[in-house]
């Protein structure tokens, strides 16, 4: 019995290594009965001594007040995602273009865990915060969801600032524990685990997140002051702070020794607690990552080999037609309900009509179909030898489904060209009016159909011309809710120039590619070249044929929506001439100012300031305490300069 606080405090430690036995080690030391009798025996003494509790308690895990909702909060740095590879061609390609220009280098391999990302943030320490991934900027705060997760350490030996990432799992057997639960109260079920691990993690009472039996399993670190030259000891690190490691993590330097690791884990993946959907494959040595980079998405130095997919026949009962949002006909198969890995598939797509022609898919065939995590299910084969001389062929259409308008057949693409298609209209107003772009609040789907349909609104431009007797007459529509929207309408003209960009809904160019370019070219992106655009970093012939052709056919309807929205263009920076004009400059180490003051000034300047070293870089500028970009520019003959030297040079001695 604990009768002293002495006694409770070597009951709280014991838990605690109990705790780290079960949740991180796999080992149980005890019986879940001794544990839930200590628990209690901590438990009852806490509520009779509530000022002294210990805030590292396992009992305090859970017990934060029900939210409303979450709060929006930005990482401290980005959250990449990951270029997929579905198979050895595909993978010897990616790891080509890296040995190609920088032979012999060691790669760190380890599982591709399916499940929901997250990031945790540690000052002095403690656990901080806790993000979901979010779009990689800017999650939602779940920190109280997060104490909840028994594997997630409230506190580590490690006092400076450090984001460490990682994905919150749920077990095959947790999952169907919940899943049978659902079912007894009439509860639709989850579809995967990890839809079940994302849903839990975002549950408004942490106390029912506590009962969900979360994993949280890192992968990764963000912000951070190690100064470690391989990502595996840095991981080796972070595992030894108190974290779960995975069950397999291996260096290879070749090829094969990669594809060995690859095969292990395909016949492991059965019979690990929870669900993997491939491995993971990234550059070691934390120096070539910072000179390969990043493309506007993810990464060049890591790659997600994805394992094979699963395979399943069903028939083919129907293809129906959908618009995009960019105009483009996708045909999709409706199939007889078949279930993969837990889900029950009754869609698939069928990507374009070169496609259907090649593999000669008919209504009524057999077929193959795969699914493959989050990849949407396809067919990939017919069964001819069930055929019986009922099946149709699928001819390629000729009309819009939607407008009944003439379509642009290009090959693999058929596009509707009306502007004014409804499903055009609608979902690019919907998507122009949304948070990530001009933010128009009150424009939601059902007052946008609802407009389209009164014939208020046919394109963009007619949102700026309703008035307020429109609106009135309108059901549902009363005074207060009708000047609302007209002025959730006007604020959005001035709003930033990526924002009306990344508005217009050109495919393959969102918000990480607008905010490129406008602030390259400012506001005379609608007249821009493919050159122009590829000139940009990330950029390839792709996006740059994309932009330049949606210009082509839609630049005069663009610039008379300037004309009234008046986008604000990024303020031009003034440059004062100085050593470093046109020079390409990276900072590291500890400055005597805030470095994203320093990098306001050296732009200022003329400088462009690059995260990463390579052989393009002209000067790296350092601080105390410099890191892996001074070892790389010394690797590289890059010139080096103290930070006293950059203030001399710049005038400021």
């Amino acid at each position: 019995m604990i009768q002293s606080y002495d006694d409770y405090k070597e009951a709280v430690k014991t838990l605690k290594k109990w705790a780290y036995a079960y949740y991180i080690e796999d080992n149980p030391l005890v019986t879940d009965e001794e544990y839930d009798r200590l628990y209690r025996e901590v438990e009852a003494w806490e509520k009779a001594h509530p000022d002294l509790i210990d805030p590292d308690s396992p009992t305090q895990r859970v017990g934060a007040p029900i939210k409303e909702g979450f709060k929006k909060a930005k990482h401290l740095s980005r959250m990449w995602s990951m270029e997929d590879v579905f198979d050895a061609q595909e993978f010897e390609a990616w790891y080509e273009r890296i040995a190609k220009q920088f032979p012999g280098e060691r790669y760190y391999v380890e599982p591709k865990f399916d499940g929901a990302s997250l990031n945790l943030i540690y000052e002095g320490g403690r656990l901080k915060q806790a993000i979901t991934r979010g779009d990689g900027v800017e999650g939602e705060d779940v920190t109280s969801n997060a104490r909840t997760i028994r594997s997630i350490p409230l506190t580590i030996d490690h006092q400076s600032l450090i984001e460490i990432r990682g994905e919150v799992l749920m077990t095959l057997k947790e999952f169907e524990r919940i899943n049978r639960e659902r079912s007894e109260r009439g509860e639709p079920p989850f579809a995967n685990p990890r839809n079940a691990a994302a849903g839990s993690l975002r549950q408004l009472d942490p106390a029912i997140t506590a009962r969900r039996n979360l994993i949280f399993q890192p992968w990764g670190v963000g912000v951070n002051d190690l100064n470690y030259e391989y990502l595996s000891d840095l991981m080796a690190y972070i595992y030894d702070l108190g974290f779960r490691k995975p069950p397999v993590r291996e260096v290879c330097t070749t090829v094969e020794e990669i594809e060995a690791v690859y095969d292990r884990l395909i016949k492991m993946r059965d019979s690990l607690p929870v669900m993997l959907d491939g491995m993971v494959v990234k550059v070691d040595r934390i120096a070539v990552q910072e000179a390969l980079g990043y493309t506007v998405k993810a990464p060049r130095w890591m790659v997600a080999y994805k394992f094979p997919a699963v395979e399943k026949q069903t028939r083919l009962k129907d293809v129906i037609l959908q618009v995009g949002r960019t105009g483009v006909i996708t045909p999709v198969a409706v199939l007889e309900p078949v279930e993969i890995e837990g889900v029950i598939v009754e869609r698939a797509t069928l990507h374009n009509f070169d496609y259907i022609e090649k593999l000669d898919i008919r209504i009524g065939d057999m077929v193959t179909i795969i699914r493959s995590g989050d990849v949407i299910p396809k067919i990939i084969r017919v069964l001819p030898q069930y055929r019986t001389g009922k099946e149709k062929k699928i001819p390629r259409p000729t009309r819009c489904p939607e407008c009944g308008s003439e379509l642009l057949d290009e090959g693999a693409l058929i596009k509707c060209q009306n502007l004014s298609c409804p499903a055009r209209v609608v979902n690019s107003i919907l998507y122009y009016a949304s948070k990530q772009c001009m933010n128009i609040d009150g424009l939601g789907e059902k007052i946008v159909e609802q407009l389209y349909r009164e014939g208020l609104v046919k394109d963009l431009e007619d949102l700026y011309h309703l008035k307020l007797e429109d609106l009135l007459r309108l059901e549902g529509f009363k005074e207060k809710k009708a000047r609302n929207l007209l002025e959730a309408i006007e604020a959005s003209k001035g709003r930033e120039c990526w924002r009306f960009l990344n508005g217009l809904g050109i495919e393959h160019i969102g918000e990480v590619a607008s905010k490129k370019i406008c602030e390259v070219y400012g506001l005379d992106f609608p007249d821009l070249k493919r050159e122009d655009l590829t000139k940009l970093e990330g950029f390839g012939e792709e996006m740059a044929e994309s932009f330049v052709e949606f210009m082509r056919i839609n630049r005069d309807k663009v610039l008379r929506l300037m004309e009234i929205v008046r986008p604000k263009a990024p303020e031009k920076i003034t440059i004062e001439p100085s050593p470093f004009t046109g020079k390409t400059v990276v900072l590291t180490g500890t400055m005597s100012r805030p470095r994203s003051e320093i990098e306001q000034i050296l732009e200022r300047h003329g400088a462009k300031v690059s995260g990463s070293v390579s052989r393009k870089t002209d000067y790296v500028i350092y601080g105390d305490d410099p890191g892996s970009k001074y070892d790389k520019a010394q690797a590289l003959g890059v010139e080096t300069l103290p930070e006293a030297k950059m203030w001399e040079m710049l005038g400021e001695g």
